[in-house]
């Protein structure tokens, strides 16, 4: 007889694809299925998933290209087998910032949705941007209430635009969705509220208020009213794991789900992220792609424009600190590549050399701890984190006088750099995340409990060696190998605690008791090492004035 024990779904509906990802009560994974946007639908021009207009710099979502691709993955899960009777669960992770305009019969038609809707790549919103940023005082008094600055992908500069440029659909539009709603909406059968950390993404939430900035409100709104786009925008349940409903009579009758199935609130992208493991407070995820972001769950609230925070996905009172830097790998590559220029026939691996140079070289280039310290800026993209053009500086840092001299005396080029664009990295990150971490007792510093790594760069053991000695870690600095599946994964573990979960028991507590870390992480280097750590606080002084000295050159140079 077939197993009847309960089974969750969890989707992730991308920039390029949709994932559908089934997951027991053990949180082992069953089955999966996804859907290729440009691979795999028929009758939409798309191109990396969306439609353009490149003059206004518009980026555009076929909603009706969702539709197919849901249809398309649950039909995919039947043929493997999947029972949906057996799903209890259904969540989701949507790209964050997306925006869906429902119609005036959105609550009996489904169907009935503007064919194209704001993606989060869109960038035709500069003006809006700077009226948010100037609305309460500048991009800092933005950050306090909303989390962030104002972003071009950010949701509330969109609808502003689409107040401006649309007036007569915005007027008729019923509801607003985020991507992440509009996914739990499709499986309740009418328009889903917004997930308590999704709705961070907007611009317009006071975070540390609870509700909508009226302010921002009125500034998007214009002649048409706050209490208006209140009622477009809808209420926001601060439960991460709330039952919305049970799953729509389409699905009931067209896949057999069951009628208890449940549906969970959806989040964005990188909430959902966090939610692939049990990262608990003060907890670092360091993804190492070609672009680098960094992730904490923080019980404190310092907000900052080069930052973002969200309210946390399922915990009250934490919050999920973000940063998203455009330069990671592709830096990384160039000083490798500059290293193995002319050395084109050794049989060694293309990373090998960049390596030993990085693992024997002293911290900081410090010979011995009175030496200056070498540090630099290394970014073949212009940054965003600094906002700042693409280019190299060199510095050393003197501690003990607290000052920076650009030079390049003292450097090997570019031997030198293996170690430091490293640094440069790392350093910037426990720059930003100063202060978000406690110290876990014992007389030691505060600094992270975990550093996890994932994506590309987290197979590099030097890489890994100076994040540790960086970033800390009491208990060290681990592998984090989870594929493509991130978040998928998280918005089906939310689905599991959300249905499964005891009164008062917390996201953290349920999967950490369920998770077999052993399926996901392997631990790869150590963390904390006394001394060192604290070498690189000093030197976290001089690189934040190192990047003021590049600011300062840039301004000038205008």
């Amino acid at each position: 007889m077939a197993s009847q024990s309960p089974l969750y779904i969890g989707f992730d509906l991308s920039t390029q694809q949709l994932k559908g990802l089934v997951v027991n009560s053990d949180l082992k994974v069953v089955y999966i299925a996804k859907f290729d946007f440009d691979a795999d639908s028929t009758g939409f021009p798309i191109k990396k998933g969306v439609l353009t207009n490149e003059a206004e710099h518009e980026v555009f979502a076929p909603v009706a290209l969702w539709l197919q691709a849901l249809d398309t993955v649950l039909e995919s899960l039947r043929k493997q087998g999947l029972d949906f009777s057996r799903i209890k669960g259904i969540s989701g992770a949507g790209q964050q910032h997306g925006s869906v305009y429902w119609g005036q019969e959105a609550e009996s038609m489904l169907q009935n949705l503007d064919p194209g809707n704001p993606n989060w790549q869109d960038s035709s919103t500069q003006k809006e941007c700077d009226e948010f940023d100037a609305i309460l005082g500048g991009p800092e008094e933005l950050a306090q209430a909303t989390g962030s600055k104002a972003h071009h992908r950010f949701t509330g500069p969109q609808v502003l635009r689409f107040t401006r440029k649309h007036p007569e659909v915005y007027q008729k539009t019923a509801r607003i969705s985020l991507v992440s709603s509009f996914l739990a909406s499709l499986f309740l059968g009418h328009v889903a509220p917004f997930d308590i950390s999704d709705v961070c993404g907007m611009n317009l939430w006071n975070i540390k208020k609870g509700a909508y900035d009226d302010r921002l409100l009125q500034l998007c709104a214009g002649e048409f009213g706050v209490e208006d786009l209140k009622k477009k925008l809808g209420d926001v349940p601060e439960d991460g794991g709330l039952h919305l409903g049970s799953v729509h009579q389409y699905y009931i009758k067209r896949y057999g789900f069951s009628p208890d199935c449940t549906v969970i609130p959806a989040t964005g992208d990188n909430p959902a992220t966090i939610l692939a493991l049990p990262l608990r407070p003060s907890d670092a995820m360091v993804s190492l792609g070609t672009s680098t972001t960094f992730l904490m769950s923080t019980p404190s609230y310092k907000p900052d424009p080069a930052t973002h925070f969200f309210n946390h996905p399922t915990t009250a009172g934490l919050y999920m600190f973000m940063l998203c830097y455009k330069n990671g790998g592709l830096a990384r590559e160039h000083v490798r590549d500059a290293i193995n220029e002319g050395l084109k026939d050794t049989a060694e691996e293309p990373w090998a050399i960049f390596d030993k140079l990085a693992l024997n070289a002293p911290a900081l280039g410090q010979a011995i701890t009175t030496d200056p310290m070498k540090m630099g800026l290394f970014f073949p993209r212009p940054e965003i984190v600094p906002n700042i053009h693409s280019g190299q500086w060199r510095f050393i840092y003197d501690a003990k006088t607290a000052t920076v001299t650009e030079t390049t005396e003292g450097w090997t080029v570019p031997q030198d750099e293996a170690r430091a664009i490293i640094e440069s990295q790392m350093l910037s990150l426990r720059l930003r995340s100063k202060g978000l971490t406690e110290s876990p007792g014992n007389g030691l510093p505060a600094q992270p409990r975990r550093v996890y790594l994932v994506g590309g760069g987290s197979k590099n053991k030097a890489i890994a060696k100076i994040a540790g000695e960086i970033l800390g870690g009491v208990e060290g600095v681990y592998k984090l190998d989870i594929g493509d599946n991130a978040c998928a994964l998280g918005a089906a573990y939310k689905a599991v605690w959300g249905i499964e979960k005891e009164p008062g028991q917390t996201f953290e507590d349920l999967v950490g008791q369920r998770w077999n870390e052993d399926d996901f992480i392997e631990k790869i280097a150590e963390g904390y090492q006394p001394g060192v750590f604290e070498q690189y606080g000093m030197a976290v002084e001089g690189f934040a004035k190192m990047e003021n000295e590049v600011l300062q050159q840039v301004r000038n140079a205008v």
